[in-house]
């Protein structure tokens, strides 16, 4: 199915705006909304993951390349979504995680890092040699010939890898890649800013230019044949509680200047909480790839605070999961994920740990202590006959839907509709002629 991204390629320089969402997540529950929308829709879905997510040491999920590829093949056979209609992709894959070692250590593992991900079969990879390293020189900008080189050759060991897993099924999709990186580290600016720089179309020109130079010197001429976008910054970001909105007037030079590349369209990152509009906007603009995080889990996580609350109701103190308090305890006794990304007084630090658009909680939902209090929450509330007059309360959008027959009144259905809802405005933005629902 690898080949249905390069069809949006072409359908792009064609000139018929399409595109395509890239949901970058870990979370189980949230993986199964994406997949089960899909489903609803008879469509294609992008699951893609990051270096910090999952490489060869196991990431903060615990899970090698093959690993993830299993865990979400698994979910998909669970709510019955077809295979061939499933891409994996990898994100900023490169030396990210071990940018603070020398060039020599950490290319070694971001080579391993990208042959995992290739032999697994992920078939979309973002290579991303953007950053410096330990002894690159800290006054200097990285610069765009070293940023190629790199980056050519992780190309090469993935073009390795992918001739290796072919040997042994002809049936395997080749990759295709991304390259470029104009925005922050994943997961969302971590400072609050005046404003977000679009992409100069000659950074975006020099970019590709010091590529095809390194290709063409390392006999890797043909790579062009399969990098079909580059990543950039049309002006669109978040941070804890502002949302940077895309502006298609700054971003027109940038992608008037995209929209002449052939073969190649745009990757547009961190565009979570953007409105529908804007994301069309994007689409239409040659931003083809939309890549969508944190703001999925956000949704999650605003249900199952909905539902914490509708337990409260409910539910006998002594019988209560406590999602709220039970995953602010767990973030507290474990604050490595969130310390370092939340500044401000204790009130200011407590609010962001349960509602910043960050969402740095959701580095915690795969613990154990936070699945088992999940389960119990829904266990609680299945258990109960939800009024609907308490639904509409605290969960208004679901209360329309289970009253008109599409959505059941299952707690996991209900958090799952979270997701659901973050997704209504990449469709809308990514298919021509959806009508987005809204009650």
């Amino acid at each position: 199915m690898g080949n249905e991204l390069r069809n949006i390629v072409d359908r792009c320089k064609a000139g018929f705006p399409c595109g395509i969402v890239s949901c970058c997540t870990a979370d189980e529950l949230v993986i199964e909304a994406c997949l089960q929308q899909a489903l609803r829709l008879n469509d294609t879905v992008l699951i893609e993951a990051t270096a910090n997510q999952v490489n060869q040491f196991g990431g903060y999920t615990g899970k090698r390349p093959a690993d993830f590829r299993d865990f979400v093949f698994r979910i998909a056979d669970t709510v019955g979504f077809p295979g061939e209609r499933l891409i994996l992709g990898g994100d900023h894959l490169g030396p990210l995680v071990w940018q603070s070692e020398p060039e020599a250590a950490a290319m070694e593992k971001a080579e391993e890092l990208v042959r995992e991900f290739a032999l697994a079969g992920f078939t979309k990879i973002h290579l991303d040699t953007s950053m410096r390293l330990g002894d690159d020189d800290r006054s200097l900008p990285l610069s765009d010939e070293d940023i190629a080189r790199r980056g050519a050759r992780l190309y090469r060991v993935c073009e390795e890898a992918f001739k290796q897993l072919a040997s042994g099924n002809p049936d395997s999709k080749r990759p295709v890649y991304i390259i470029g990186s104009e925005v922050p580290i994943p997961g969302g600016a971590q400072e609050v800013e005046e404003t977000v720089e679009v992409t100069d179309p000659l950074a975006l020109e020099r970019t590709l230019t010091a590529y095809s130079g390194v290709f063409a010197s390392e006999g890797l001429a043909d790579a062009f044949d399969n990098i079909i976008g580059v990543v950039v910054q049309p002006g669109v970001e978040f941070g804890d509680a502002d949302v940077f909105c895309y502006n298609r007037c700054r971003a027109r030079a940038l992608t008037a200047a995209a929209k002449k590349l052939p073969g190649i369209v745009l990757e547009g990152h961190s565009t979570d909480y953007q409105s529908a509009a804007a994301l069309r906007e994007m689409v239409e603009d040659g931003i083809a790839i939309l890549k969508v995080g944190p703001a999925l889990t956000f949704g999650l996580r605003e249900s199952l605070f909905a539902l914490s609350y509708i337990e409260n109701e409910l539910v006998p103190e002594k019988r209560r999961a406590r999602f709220v308090e039970t995953l602010e305890d767990v973030m507290l006794k474990n604050p490595g994920n969130w310390s370092r990304h939340y500044h401000g007084n204790e009130r200011q630090l407590l609010l962001k740990r349960r509602f910043s658009f960050s969402d740095r909680c959701r580095y915690y939902f795969a613990l154990p202590e936070i699945k088992a209090c999940i389960e119990k929450l829904f266990s609680n509330l299945d258990s109960e006959d939800i009024p609907m007059s308490l639904l509409r309360q605290f969960m208004p959008m679901q209360y329309y839907k289970v009253r008109d027959g599409v959505l059941p009144l299952k707690a996991r259905e209900l958090a799952k509709d979270g997701v659901t809802e973050m997704l209504e405005d990449y469709n809308y933005a990514t298919h021509r002629h959806y009508i987005l629902r809204r009650y």
